[in-house]
């Protein structure tokens, strides 16, 4: 159509070369905002005093002052805390912290060599920390770990569209059939695995919206629920994108969501539901650390009223004394 209008073969090609380079541009843009929005980089994040961050750089994991894997769904949190614990600590240069789910930190890079973006891992982070209890005795297991606190709580909430257009209610709805659902995945996200999963099957609710599948980055039920590989990055962009009307999330990332003007809500869950009597952090430094010293000044730092206050202010609750206090890592359970 557009010929109709050129004068000569020069104006054509010159015309349709810059329709196909803004056409290109565009649909870089797209990805990079959409891989942006999944979390690349932005889950791999090294702390220098100052306040500056570096993103992506995985190669921090082996010379980082202290390396921190952590259970993804405290991301929002870490700029915060890091920078005031850096103040605390101005010898400690260097932090490189990962917020990914922590079974598939577990499995993929601490009990085996792990590979990011082709790029290898450290399996000796100075601290792990899990929302499940068992991942550290699986550690002790191993000869690992030893020791642990719980430093805070969570509970599980609803992620629906602003203004909630489905009218969701509670956790009941989700057995609806006119709804489309985006939950973490059961195999490497804690928060479904030992949660969300137990919610639904207290519910009767558990078949319905899984099929009883066991995979991620997948339809579990076709058109109607799908699994996530990283939720707290795939769930807000699905709904956000009309691609799913509700998810399993934890309270702290609805509130982070909407702090950060995202176009979502949330959906409370009652007690004993939203399972907050069962979430619990839990962090140990491992033995075979290259910093434990820094680890266990981390750890301390945990236990403080501004640590405390700073993760209150994004939604989670405290730990109390007692959780506080390190202890002895439980024997891990006898294999069946």
């Amino acid at each position: 159509m557009m010929e109709l209008y050129l004068e000569n073969d020069h104006m054509k090609y010159k015309t349709i070369l810059k329709f196909l380079l803004a056409f290109v541009t565009v649909c870089f843009c797209t990805s990079a905002l959409a891989a942006k929005d999944a979390g690349l980089g932005h889950d791999y994040r090294t702390f220098i005093t100052g306040g500056d961050i570096k993103y992506g750089q995985i190669g921090d994991s082996y010379t980082a002052d202290l390396v921190m894997y952590l259970a993804g769904n405290q991301f929002m949190v870490m700029e915060e805390l890091i920078n005031d614990f850096q103040k605390k600590n101005p010898d400690i240069k260097s932090i490189y912290v990962e917020t990914i789910p922590p079974g598939q930190i577990l499995k993929g890079q601490i009990l085996k060599q792990g590979l990011i973006d082709g790029q290898k891992t450290s399996q000796t982070p100075d601290l792990f920390a899990s929302v499940n209890l068992g991942h550290l005795r699986k550690l002790k297991g191993e000869g690992m770990m030893s020791d642990y606190i719980i430093y805070i709580h969570n509970k599980l909430e609803l992620m629906v569209a602003e203004g909630n257009p489905k009218k969701i209610t509670g956790p009941k709805d989700l057995g609806r059939d006119d709804l489309v659902q985006s939950h973490p995945n059961p195999l490497t996200e804690g928060i479904f695995k030992f949660y969300g999963s137990q919610m639904l099957k207290d519910l009767d609710l558990y078949d319905k919206v899984t099929g009883g599948a066991m995979c991620k980055s997948c339809w579990a039920v076709p058109d109607k629920t799908w699994f996530t590989s990283r939720h707290h990055r795939e769930t807000p962009h699905r709904i956000e994108n009309g691609e799913a009307d509700v998810g399993i999330v934890w309270t702290t990332e609805v509130t982070h969501g909407k702090a950060e003007g995202r176009k979502i809500d949330g959906v409370t869950i009652p007690e004993p539901y939203n399972m907050q009597h069962k979430v619990g952090y839990a962090i140990g430094v491992l033995k075979l650390a290259r910093n434990q010293a820094n680890g266990k000044r981390y750890i301390e730092y945990l236990s403080s009223d501004d640590a405390q206050n700073i993760y209150v202010k994004y939604g989670f609750v405290k730990a109390n004394k007692e959780e506080l206090t390190p202890k002895p890592i439980p024997d891990p359970k006898p294999k069946k």
